[in-house]
C-alpha cells in the first residue's frame, strides 16, 4: 500500500516527536511536485503536491491518512570553505554567485557540492576547502532550485478522475 502525501508541515511548525517514520532524501531530489520516496521503515510515500516544492530538512509530510513523515535531508559529499578573513570569504562568495550554484552559508564558511574544478578556483582564490559529509540544505535565494528542474514533471499533462 503507497502511502500518500499532499501537504507539507515546515520546520519549526509541528512536534517532530510525533512522526511515525522518516525519509532520507538527497538535495537532488528535495525539489519536487511528484516523486514516490521510500520510507526509512520501507513503505512507498506519494508525494503529490499542487505544486513543486523545495523539501528542507525538518520538515513533516502529513500522510493523507493522518500520520505524519519527517523529512531528512541525506549526508552527502560536500565542499566547505573558509577563508583567512570575512573579505576574502566574500570574493570568493560572489564567484560561487557567478557560476549560479546552490550554497549553503554558515556563519563563517560556504558549502558547496563537491566539485572539483569549484575547489580549484577557490584555492586560487586563497580559500581553503575541507571535504566533508553533511546533509546540504542551500540557500533558497534567486537560484535556488536552479532551471534544471522544471522538466522533471511529466504528469502535469494527465487529468486524474
Amino acid at each position: 500500500m503507497t502511502l500518500r502525501s499532499q501537504t507539507i508541515l515546515p520546520a519549526g511548525t509541528w512536534d517532530s516527536s510525533g512522526a511515525t517514520d522518516e525519509v532520507l532524501i538527497d538535495f537532488d531530489r528535495r525539489h519536487r511536485r511528484r516523486i514516490v520516496l521510500k520510507t526509512e521503515a520501507g513503505q512507498d510515500l506519494l508525494l503529490d503536491l499542487p505544486q513543486a516544492a523545495r523539501l528542507r530538512d525538518g520538515d513533516g509530510l502529513q500522510l493523507d491518512s493522518g500520520p505524519i513523515v519527517k523529512v531528512r535531508a541525506r549526508p552527502e559529499p560536500l565542499a566547505e570553505i573558509h577563508a583567512h578573513s570575512d573579505a576574502e570569504l566574500v570574493r570568493i562568495a560572489w564567484h560561487l554567485g557567478n557560476r549560479h550554484l546552490p550554497v549553503q552559508l554558515k556563519r563563517d564558511k560556504i558549502r558547496i557540492r563537491r566539485d572539483h574544478v569549484i575547489e580549484a578556483m577557490v584555492e586560487q582564490l586563497g580559500g581553503h576547502v575541507d571535504i566533508i559529509d553533511a546533509p546540504f540544505d542551500p540557500e533558497a535565494g534567486a537560484y535556488a532550485g536552479g532551471h534544471q528542474h522544471s522538466h522533471d514533471d511529466d504528469d502535469d499533462h494527465h487529468h486524474h478522475g
